[in-house]
């Protein structure tokens, strides 16, 4: 998972409780009263999508509510979408809405509204990221990072487009 996997402002309709992050650059609360109805407002970004930026190669994602609570993020290699490369779950667990990879690195959601998701980092990851829809068959992706000893503080931003092209969700 390209985009995502380098890393989704406004908070959810209600007024959520939140709870502070276990990495001390989070600079913001983890959302902690996520429901699948605030969930419900993500819809947009299902389907299939290309990915370009600052990289040299454009990349493939599909994203699936696979119901009500998880959100897949299948990579591929190429526009065929034939064989995922990767496969990646967003998952509402006690209110959190987030990810875990392989590595034991955790992003939750901070801020869900009808046209973003914002994570931040938990555990062991130090990536913010945004995902915010722009039309109705583009979105983009803003990666955030924190300074280190050894190198800035970064951005990078891909545009993530409906493909093919024209296809609609």
């Amino acid at each position: 998972m390209f985009a995502a996997s380098l890393v989704m402002s406004a908070g959810c309709a209600r007024n959520p409780t939140v709870a502070p992050a276990q990495n001390a650059s989070l600079t913001k609360p983890i959302l902690k009263n996520i429901t699948p109805a605030d969930l419900a407002k993500l819809r947009w970004i299902e389907g299939s999508w290309r990915g370009t930026g600052d990289i040299d190669k454009s990349f493939y994602e599909r994203y699936k509510f696979e119901n009500e609570t998880t959100l897949a993020v299948e990579s591929f290699g190429d526009d065929k979408f034939d064989k995922a490369t990767d496969v990646s779950r967003f998952e509402l667990k006690d209110g959190e809405f987030g990810s875990t990879d392989a590595d034991g690195r955790r992003s939750a959601a901070s801020t869900i509204d009808a046209n973003s998701v914002t994570f931040e980092p938990v555990v062991k990851s130090r990536n913010t990221f945004r995902f915010e829809r722009e039309l109705e068959n583009s979105w983009k992706a803003t990666l955030t990072w924190p300074a280190t000893d050894k190198a800035p503080a970064g951005q990078r931003i891909y545009k993530m487009e409906r493909w093919p092209p024209g296809e609609k969700k």
